[in-house]
């Protein structure tokens, strides 16, 4: 009867495996990873109705407080906030699951300092999570998790025990009892039904925000009948957590206190690598077949013994971190690569920066690997990728190889670099003394040392560094870098409304916003666009909390019933203007700021007189700033379809940014975009505003939208039906079946505001192109008026530029002339540097400037060497063949004299020489050379210093050459000085 009940399951999933779970290692297999991440998804979507959704990105998308999605819930953030708009895909969802990709480095979840000490510490890792929104919530969220793992995975029952919330006095909260109980149903032991305190059963996405309490499932890997309780939650290996189910039911609000949350949520994670070592009988993850295909890849590329799976002291020269290490570290490389981060040089880009860093050190220090293994790993990880999550990295192997070699190669040359500077640090140290905190963190901050590394060679040394300074440095940096928002510190909070008034909206039946009129915008007579939009104020926020009424002079979130104002989104500012009361004309209620939130549009606005509920206004947008931005959006469009025209179809933008100043976009590139490259970009984009063309834009089912060929990927952040614009063709044209027409002009999802035909952009110019990290660029641009000045800035220094060309021609024989005129290309590099104006005339002029002041720099040299040649000879004429030369000459500066004295001592070797060279301003120029023939008797430095002190002045150099300066007055006196030193070492 077993058999045949183990039978039907199977056939219900229809996952080809007998999935057992043996009391002992060294047993069979045990399922693939991919067996067991397809029999998780499938229970959730055959036998209880969830939906299936792809991982998101590892890049967050719109969550400014995360480098990366560390969390299967990540994506789902709207929802449990109450933030989600009402018409989006993603509000929708009632039972979901998936298998998510996460990174846990940097930021509040930061495991990279961990991997490779233990065997269960990952960067990268794979999220099984099932969600509930609003639907079930701990009865059948406990019931599934027990028959998954019990029944399809057929872990023992006596091996599992399972955690609950036991309540905390001081947050009023009682034990859940609801959840023990509901355990207790299923049949796990009382033994195994363990309470713990907030720290271990309480969950909370950030200092405020939803919360509640959760349910842990551990598994003990020893077995045998032994009852473990007691080593749950100790940090024992042998007892680890597998399963984190989250019951939402609450809501931190600032003040810290507790309040129900309208709807509960369910937020469930399962680590699929330790899910797997638990399914393939082993006791590191590591040891699974998600790794060890990795670990044989790295044995046969390097020096080392093979992987052997020791940690702590067992692990001699920590050969073994290092396999982890860098098995870990490949996986997060592709993955995030894949998505569109790169190694670079602030937040996520950082961060991976020192995960390849770390992964580099690991390979050529501790595998005495030859460079390039760890890229040569990036086949492996792809081959293992079939049927993940992750196979788009497949896409693109060739370039996150070249990305990985060209990073290691820069930094290789930065360790040898760093080694130097300890070194030599280590020398200027006084004994016993610590590492100085300044030296290490410009190792860590400038070239990217990983702290662990610099620690290493420091042990090797016997020397400690001063960490309490270190991490004040650190500290100082993290609150200089601070610009965006904190964890759990929403923006303005009078235009963020919290889940309970959200909550309150809904329930009161408060209708969402209607926030069509922001479109229903059309050209006027004299080129304006819009019409004022009159509205009823529905509802006013402020301090986190609705209000009926607010005061004059307080600033206040207002919530109308319709609005033509554009709140920020879509990469757009939002717009800016004012409202008045119907009948009070002159009373102006200034709109600051514009947000959309859960369907509502909040208008920031300082109340000048007191605001109520049920006041009619008018609102007037800043017609200027609103057109401003449509010119600038629009312009975005026509440069998205000409870099693609240009660079080719591969190029896929990777963020941009609308304001009425300028427009700012970033895109996927293979190396810097050439000068040529830059000035068809903006032709395609110059031949598009000529044409004059329509700009299209209409609202359509995102099933339709889906379908149309070239519109970038879409996802499920866009609300349902969705916007497309469209330059130059109808947009029913492009939803035609088989239509190629988007793959000739711009056709973009969008939810912003646009010019109605191209030709009001009237001009663009790009002045600003960057390389943010390899394989991305970043580009500023300009339009209308703005565009045509950049062109004329560019015009007037390319003609500056021509000037010093022509005159740079010339025979000059003055040096301060040419002097002059080198410091002239220098200036105007400066300013070409910092102008606003196009950037492929900047690239061109800067290719010319670098030139001319290398030609500057040779004709000062050559004008300084013929004036020193011309001073030796007479001075050389006057001493013949003396032993000391000590005399005043011209020189217009320090090197035409140091020069003079080169000249003479070439000419004469047995010769030591002393010139002082006095200067309009008063003060003295020395310079000396000693023979060789005479040292260490006699030191040049030595030499200057007594005579330059005779003078009021100082001097330094080496014993054969010295130099310095001083006063006049004392001048005669230096002569008698200089030579009576001299006398005396020969």
């Amino acid at each position: 009867m077993a058999a045949a009940a183990r039978l039907r399951r199977r056939l219900l999933l229809a996952v080809p495996w007998c999935w057992r779970c043996s009391p002992r290692r060294g047993g069979a297999a045990g399922p693939s990873a991919g067996q067991v991440r397809a029999a998780f998804l499938r229970f959730f979507e055959e036998r209880h109705g969830h939906r299936r959704l792809p991982s998101a990105p590892v890049r967050p998308r719109g969550d400014p407080r995360l480098l990366f999605v560390n969390a299967g819930m990540n994506q789902f953030k709207p929802i449990f906030l109450g933030t989600v708009h009402p018409r989006s895909e993603l509000a929708q969802h009632r039972r979901v699951v998936n298998s998510q990709k996460c990174v846990r480095a940097g930021g509040k979840h930061n495991d990279l300092d961990d991997v490779g000490r233990d065997t269960y510490h990952h960067t990268f890792f794979e999220m099984l999570g099932n969600w509930s929104f609003g639907d079930y919530f701990k009865e059948e969220a406990c019931s599934m998790a027990w028959e998954l793992l019990t029944e399809v995975y057929e872990i023992p029952r006596d091996r599992l025990y399972v955690t609950y919330f036991g309540g905390d006095a001081s947050l009023g909260l009682s034990a859940d009892e609801e959840c023990r109980d509901v355990w207790l149903r299923l049949g796990v032991p009382a033994s195994h039904v363990l309470p713990f305190p907030l720290k271990d059963n309480f969950w909370e996405m950030g200092d405020t925000g939803p919360c509640g309490p959760c349910t842990e499932i551990h598994y003990d890997h020893v077995g045998g009948g032994r009852n473990a309780a007691a080593l749950v939650n100790q940090g024992n290996p042998d007892v680890v957590e597998i399963w984190n189910l989250v019951f939402m039911q609450y809501s931190r609000e600032v003040e810290g206190n507790l309040l129900p949350l309208p709807q509960h949520h369910v937020d469930t994670g399962m680590g699929l690598e330790r899910l797997v070592t638990v399914l393939q009988n082993k006791r590191s993850n590591y040891d699974t077949d998600l790794f060890t295909p990795i670990l044989d890849a790295i044995h046969k590329g390097c020096r080392a013994p093979r992987y052997q799976g020791l940690v702590g002291d067992a692990d001699v020269g920590r050969v073994n971190m290092a396999y982890r290490v860098v098995a870990d570290h490949v996986r997060t490389l592709c993955v995030c690569i894949t998505d569109g981060i790169y190694p670079g040089f602030t937040g996520a880009e950082l961060v991976l920066r020192r995960i390849l860093r770390r992964a580099v050190r690991f390979c050529s220090e501790v595998l005495q690997a030859p460079p390039g293994l760890l890229a040569s790993l990036v086949p492996t990880v792809v081959e293992l990728s079939w049927g993940t999550p992750w196979l788009t990295l497949l896409l693109i192997l060739g370039q996150i190889k070249d990305i990985i070699n060209d990073n290691e190669a820069a930094f290789l040359s930065s360790l040898e670099r760093g080694r130097r500077i300890i070194e030599r640090t280590v020398q200027q140290m006084e004994p016993s003394t610590n590492f100085p905190a300044e030296v290490a963190w410009s190792l860590y901050g400038s070239l990217g040392f990983p702290l662990d590394l610099i620690d290493l060679m420091l042990e090797e040394k016997g020397i400690s560094l001063d960490s309490a300074a270190f991490n004040e440095l650190a500290l100082e940096d993290a609150k200089r870098k601070a610009g965006g928002l904190q964890a759990g510190q929403p923006g303005n909070t009078n235009t963020h409304l919290d889940v309970h008034s959200l909550a309150w909206l809904q329930r009161s039946n408060v209708p969402a916003t209607d926030d069509s009129p922001k479109y229903a915008y059309r050209l006027g007579q004299h080129g304006q666009y819009g019409d004022p939009c009159q509205a009823t104020i529905l509802m006013l926020y402020r301090d986190q909390s609705l209000h009926k009424e607010v005061g004059a002079g307080q600033r206040c979130g207002v919530i109308l019933d319709r609005t033509n104002f554009y709140a920020e989104q879509g990469g757009q500012d939002s717009d800016q203007g004012y409202m008045i009361r119907l009948g009070q004309q002159d009373v102006l209620f200034p709109v600051e700021s514009v947000r959309l939130c859960g369907g509502y549009v909040i208008h920031e606005v300082t109340a000048v007189e007191a605001l109520r509920a049920g006041d009619q206004v008018q609102l007037f947008v800043d017609e200027a700033q609103r057109l401003a931005c449509m010119t600038n959006h629009t312009a975005t469009h026509l440069l998205n379809f000409a870099l693609r025209r240009v660079l080719g179809d591969s190029t896929e933008q990777r963020g941009s940014h609308v304001t009425a100043e300028r427009l700012r976009f970033d895109f996927d590139t293979k190396g810097h975009v050439t000068v040529e490259q830059l000035q068809q970009v903006e032709q395609v984009v110059q031949d598009l505003i000529q044409k004059n063309e329509v700009v299209h834009m209409a609202e359509v089912p995102l099933t339709q939208a889906r379908r149309v060929q070239g519109l970038r990927a879409v996802d499920e952040g866009y609300p349902d039906p969705v916007r497309i614009v469209s330059l130059g063709v109808p947009v029913e044209n492009v939803l035609t079946c088989d239509s190629e027409a988007a793959m000739q002009t711009s056709v973009e999802l969008c939810c912003g505001t646009h010019l109605l035909q191209t030709g009001s952009v009237e001009d663009l110019a790009i002045i600003s192109e960057r390389q943010l990290v390899k394989g991305i660029s970043r580009v500023i641009a300009v339009t209308g008026g703005q565009a045509k000045e950049a062109r004329e800035v560019g015009q007037c220094l390319a003609t500056e530029v021509d000037s010093v060309s022509l005159r740079m021609k010339q025979r000059i024989t003055s040096i301060p002339e040419m002097q002059n005129l080198s410091k002239e290309v220098g200036q105007l590099t400066k300013v070409v540097a910092n102008a606003a104006m196009p950037q492929w005339q900047r690239k061109e002029l800067q290719t010319i400037l670098k030139a001319l002041q290398r030609t500057a720099n040779t004709a000062v040299k050559k004008l300084e060497l013929q004036q020193a040649e011309k001073a030796a000879q007479i001075l050389l004429a006057k001493y013949s063949n003396q032993p000391i030369i000590i005399d005043t000459v011209p020189a217009d500066s320090l090197s035409i004299l140091m020069k003079v004295v080169n000249q003479l001592c070439d000419k004469s070797p047995g010769t030591s020489v002393l010139l002082l060279s006095p200067q309009a301003s008063g003060e003295v120029l020395c310079a000396c050379q000693v023979s060789k023939n005479c040292v260490p008797t006699f030191s040049a430095a030595d030499w200057a210093v007594a005579v330059c002190t005779q003078m009021e002045g100082k001097a330094g150099g080496s014993p054969i050459v010295a130099k310095g300066s001083g006063n006049a007055r004392g001048m005669q006196g230096a002569l008698t000085t200089a030579l009576e030193f001299a006398q005396s070492k020969l």
